[in-house]
């Protein structure tokens, strides 16, 4: 623009044939100057011209792209929930962890989630492993997991809930509970497996014990079998973590959540049977699996 307005009086000068640059040049001169003033007057303080349109919409930019505590995920992430009764919800007549879970994510990382609850009652962790090891729906549906919630291992331990802990020592149970932590890696190791270009974020539960608990467990098995049960949920818990870490997966552990250091009685987080979670102990288990979940989610 200002080239132009530059050219504009030397061709009207030759036109005119004034070759003196005198006054007229002067006053020619001072012309061009106030005009260039007055046509920059107005963009510096802020007239809707173009250059002050660019500089807004590189100012909105940031806003358009700065992410979100979910990463930017404008997808829907699927939450899929596998294992025993425990992830199924058995006896609670309530929502399972699962889709609590899922729903507080997409509250507390502004996502869209979905969940698939794949639970099973009476599920060893050698009948999931072969489930997930082999074609066919229930693979299918884990292999399209975003976020993958592992809870099994309790019910490997039914044979020894006849004995006595005077009769079952370490070297008795030791064989059961390293079974457990084994196929615990392998199940983590065939979860990936299923969906190779796109392994899902996994979060592994322990058990608040493998057995009853609460005032139910009390009355039913005494004193002396809830110590030994302790026992035996402590070194389950202990393989099951191990395997989740050794195949880089996020333990989360719920024994600190129901029982605090092991003197805290969770009757009020159990169902009427003293062996699952009512509605208040699938909230604390979804809770307490949000403040362990990785971010950002891949």
């Amino acid at each position: 623009m200002s080239m132009k307005r530059e050219r504009t009086p030397r061709t009207w000068a030759n036109r005119f044939g004034l070759k003196s640059a005198g006054a007229f040049a002067m006053l020619t001169a001072v012309a061009i100057v106030l005009t260039l003033n007055a046509f920059a007057q107005p963009a510096s303080v802020g007239s809707p011209g173009k250059s002050v349109a660019t500089k807004t919409t590189w100012n909105a930019a940031p806003a358009l792209t700065t992410p979100h505590e979910s990463g930017g995920i404008s997808r829907s992430i699927t939450v899929v929930g596998i294992g025993d009764s425990v992830t199924s919800g058995t006896n609670c007549n309530c929502e399972s962890f699962v889709g609590l879970y899922a729903t507080g994510l997409a509250s507390e990382r502004d996502l869209k989630t979905s969940s698939v609850n794949l639970g099973a009652a009476g599920w060893t962790s050698s009948q999931l492993l072969q489930n997930l090891t082999q074609p066919g729906a229930f693979r299918d549906q884990v292999a399209k997991a975003d976020i993958l919630l592992v809870t099994i291992g309790a019910n490997d331990l039914n044979p020894l809930e006849t004995k006595q802990a005077a009769g079952c020592p370490a070297t008795c149970y030791g064989p059961l509970v390293d079974a457990v932590g084994h196929n615990v890696e392998l199940i983590l190791a065939a979860a990936r497996a299923a969906h190779p270009d796109h392994p899902p974020t996994i979060l592994v539960t322990d058990y608040w014990n493998v057995f009853q608990d609460g005032d139910v467990g009390t009355a039913e098995n005494g004193w002396s079998f809830q110590s030994w049960s302790d026992v035996l949920t402590r070194a389950s818990s202990s393989q099951i973590c191990n395997a989740a870490r050794r195949a880089g997966a996020t333990c989360v552990g719920l024994y600190g959540p129901f029982k605090g250091n092991g003197s805290k009685n969770p009757t009020s987080l159990l169902a009427a049977d003293g062996d699952h979670p009512n509605a208040a102990g699938h909230q604390l288990i979804a809770s307490t699996l949000l403040a362990n979940t990785p971010q950002p989610i891949p």
